[in-house]
């Protein structure tokens, strides 16, 4: 039972470190423009959170150091793309940005830690912050299901990339195994229900995915049809005819007569 806990807690960390790097693209463009266009910090912010608090839940809780680890890794990752916001960012929404980062990341943690250590026994604490880890991860969870609606809406799969999707799937289900092995419905409630919402969303891409019509000739196509044409090219090319070189000879009192002659042929 040991060895499947841990190997499950191992996968979870793999899988949950992808779901946390899966953003490095987009703060990678935005590094590039040097502007945060449209996008908000908002869903940043509140995965730092929630990744502090499974921190803490995982530290707590015996045996649970694989759920320590993975969010330790996730905070900063979330760090980073924060500091990339404020970096970045138009000056109102950078103002923004830093004040919901210091109420959500620096106090709210503050004082939840406080709180558990100077007024909760241990056994208090680890249920304060399992539920706590809980919320924020149905609300995090919860995120997708705006994208469905979409989906439905507009018959169209465009605003729901498929890897994000398997990856949801994915990762759910490894971390809902884990809770199921180790009777920690903190951890399976939240990651069962993302789980499910994976599910979803890859039958809704199943329903709803159309292949791109296009019309360029595959590479593959393309260099037998250079090929075929070099060859056939090699077969029937011919020189084209050219006039004669003609060489004047004779006296030199015969030398008009040839011209006028050489120059009807």
């Amino acid at each position: 039972m040991e060895s499947l806990v841990f190997l499950f807690g191992l996968l979870g960390n793999i899988t949950t470190g992808l779901v946390y790097l899966s953003p490095a693209k987009t703060f990678w463009e935005i590094v590039m423009r040097r502007t945060t266009g449209d996008y908000e910090s908002i869903p940043y912010i509140c995965k730092l959170v929630n990744a502090y608090m499974w921190v803490y839940y995982g530290v707590l809780k015996p045996d649970s150091l694989l759920v320590a680890t993975v969010n330790g890794f996730g905070g900063v990752a979330e760090i980073a793309y924060i500091i990339i916001f404020l970096l970045f960012a138009p000056p109102r929404m950078k103002a923004r940005t830093a004040i919901m980062f210091g109420i959500s990341d620096v106090a709210f943690p503050a004082v939840v830690v406080l709180v558990t250590q100077l007024m909760l026994d241990t056994e208090q604490q680890i249920e304060a912050a399992g539920f706590l880890s809980l919320c924020f991860s149905m609300v995090a969870y919860a995120s997708p299901l705006s994208a469905m609606k979409t989906v439905v809406m507009t018959k169209s799969v465009e605003y729901m990339p498929f890897l994000l999707s398997f990856m949801l799937f994915i990762n759910g289900g490894v971390w809902t195994v884990y809770a199921v092995l180790t009777s920690d419905w903190f951890i399976g409630i939240p990651n069962g229900s993302g789980f499910l919402l994976g599910a979803s969303q890859l039958v809704l891409y199943a329903i709803y995915w159309k292949p791109k019509a296009s019309h360029k000739i595959p590479n593959g196509c393309g260099f037998l049809l250079g090929t075929s044409q070099l060859v056939l090219y090699a077969i029937y090319w011919k020189p084209k005819a050219s006039h004669k070189v003609i060489t004047l000879s004779g006296d030199d009192e015969h030398l008009e007569d040839q011209l006028i002659s050489n120059s009807s042929l």
